[in-house]
């Protein structure tokens, strides 16, 4: 099997996250020319030539979503022009990944939007972490990568050792994810029962299972509002939990108020992953960031070396 030059590139997104792959990768992100025209427009050229190889993009999703999206679209068509022989995007956080289905009448299907646009702009690989929904990989034409972060979550917890602990899933849609990850930790599983009467608005309305003087670890996909895993965590207090409560989720989105409530539930701990770079004045004390970067930079050398991405998770 021919095999072709790795370079990693990065958008504006997340530069931190690109380097620390390229550094357990053993080498540099490439050089690119990323600006903005004074109308706003996006300009994005590689300073040395890609043609032959294999180009790995990395640029996750942000609060900046929209903007992150269409400079991704532009550096694709960038590198596909150039004659790259093959073009991998990683997108740590997938945009729009909530969006998945038409829960009400006359809604989009946002995500497969995105993954059309991301195929119709060139690229013909992603590499994603913890998709909102494992059916998602079905929007996209060509493979798609699903890392989970779980085993960097279950590594951090055994290591504390922590007595009684029971996970809890945010809702009935997370139990089968979460259930995986108790099993994993050897710990029961409790479920949360909550109803939504708009968008970022839920009320847990019941505790599925025994929580009493157990230390609860709420389990998530990402934290958004934080108003679910807020109102979780004052439900499983009326039942009796511990009141060391946990709270693990993969994507930091923390939109506002999200870091204030977090603040103020003051959770024991609250640890996710650097898939969405948190800027100072979104850290606070009791966070705790693991890294993908190693996932990372492992799923594109096995990516590279055609050999299996599923032993990596």
């Amino acid at each position: 099997m021919q095999t072709y030059p790795i370079k990693i590139y990065s958008g504006s997104s997340h530069p931190d996250l690109a380097h620390e792959i390229a550094k357990y990768l053993r080498i540099k992100v490439s050089k690119m020319t990323l600006t903005r025209f004074a109308c706003n427009e996006v300009y994005a050229r590689p300073e040395q030539t890609v043609r032959g190889s294999d180009v790995y993009i990395v640029q996750t999703a942000t609060s900046r979503v929209n903007e992150d999206l269409m400079e991704l679209f532009i550096i694709i068509d960038a590198m596909k022009r150039s004659f790259a022989q093959n073009i991998h995007v990683v997108m740590p956080h997938f945009g729009y990944s909530r969006q998945d289905r038409v829960a009400t009448p006359r809604e989009p299907i946002s995500a497969k939007v995105v993954a059309d646009l991301i195929a119709a702009a060139g690229a013909n690989h992603v590499i994603t972490v913890n998709l909102h929904s494992d059916q998602e990989q079905g929007f996209f034409n060509f493979p798609v990568d699903n890392i989970s972060a779980k085993n960097l979550f279950v590594d951090y917890f055994k290591k504390k050792r922590i007595k009684d602990l029971m996970v809890v899933a945010p809702d009935t849609g997370a139990a089968k994810n979460a259930k995986r990850f108790a099993d994993m930790l050897g710990a029961p599983l409790a479920i949360l029962h909550k109803v939504r009467s708009a968008h970022n608005v839920s009320e847990v309305t019941q505790v599925i299972g025994d929580v009493m003087d157990h230390t609860c670890l709420i389990y998530d996909d990402m934290i958004d509002t934080g108003g679910t895993v807020i109102n979780g965590k004052e439900a499983l207090l009326k039942k009796g939990a511990n009141k060391d409560v946990y709270l693990a989720a993969t994507h930091a989105v923390f939109s506002d108020p999200c870091v204030n409530r977090l603040k103020a539930a003051k959770f024991k701990e609250v640890v996710v992953t650097n898939s969405i770079p948190l800027p100072k004045e979104k850290q606070f004390d009791g966070l705790k960031i693991l890294s993908i970067a190693p996932l990372m930079a492992k799923a594109i050398e096995n990516v590279h070396k055609a050999r299996s991405v599923s032993s990596v998770f």
